[in-house]
């Protein structure tokens, strides 16, 4: 079992409950494997996080961005506490290292291991507001996430893939890219579609995914990385 007062510094966190961490970090898989095991997995936690974390974002941005329109606000937000920024958040605090997985979970990687971390950080989120309030939640939001914003208007990663290679393709090229289905394979159920992205009659980058929309986000993921753009 992890050291989880040794975590309680690494967050810089007093808790008065230390057992709200413990179920912050646990995993529905852990109880599987571990019937002796009295503590609760972390959904519940993670529910409270969500709305904790989604308050906590619109106030701030509400009020960095006292112009902006409803729209920005909403795709700034959307940025900020998407699945990779909270998992990135998580791995820069260290709790990859107390998180209680089965043993299947506890090799997952890439997309599925950020899923796992971004809920434990929304979890850790409604821990402490159970804890200590939410000034305590907002606190631990703002030092861990809200320092991301201007790198995220920067970068415009509030924008979606397409939008943003469509935008910079015009600008450049002067020609909206075109998406093409290259090949569907698989049963109805499972299928894995590749997409093309082209600038003209040039093909770009080519990606995948379980859908058309999603193999087409790859594709234009893809091109911003082979144009360098």
């Amino acid at each position: 079992m992890p050291d989880f007062k040794s975590l309680t510094k690494k967050l810089c966190l007093t808790f008065n409950n230390l057992d709200l961490l413990v179920e912050a970090l646990t995993h529905r898989s852990y109880l599987n494997e571990h019937r002796e095991y009295t503590g609760s997995h972390n959904e519940r936690l993670e529910f409270l996080g969500d709305a904790v974390l989604e308050l906590a974002a619109t106030d701030f941005l509400f009020k960095k961005f006292p112009t902006k329109p409803e729209g920005e606000l909403t795709a700034y937000r959307a940025a900020l506490v998407n699945t990779v920024s909270l998992a990135e958040s998580a791995q820069a605090l260290g709790i990859n290292e107390y998180l209680l997985l089965s043993k299947g979970e506890s090799k997952d990687i890439g997309r599925a291991r950020d899923v796992i971390l971004a809920d434990a950080f929304e979890a850790i989120i409604g821990a402490i507001y159970l804890d200590s309030g939410f000034a305590s939640a907002e606190s631990f939001i703002a030092k861990n996430l809200y320092t991301k914003i201007d790198s995220v208007i920067a970068s415009r990663s509030y924008q979606d893939a397409k939008s943003r290679f469509q935008e910079i393709s015009q600008d450049k090229k002067g020609i909206t890219p075109a998406y093409e289905t290259l090949s569907e394979v698989g049963p109805d159920h499972n299928k894995l579609f590749t997409v093309g992205v082209f600038i003209g009659s040039s093909e770009i980058a080519r990606g995948t995914g379980q859908s058309k929309q999603e193999a087409e986000q790859a594709a234009a993921s893809a091109g911003l990385i082979a144009t360098k753009w």
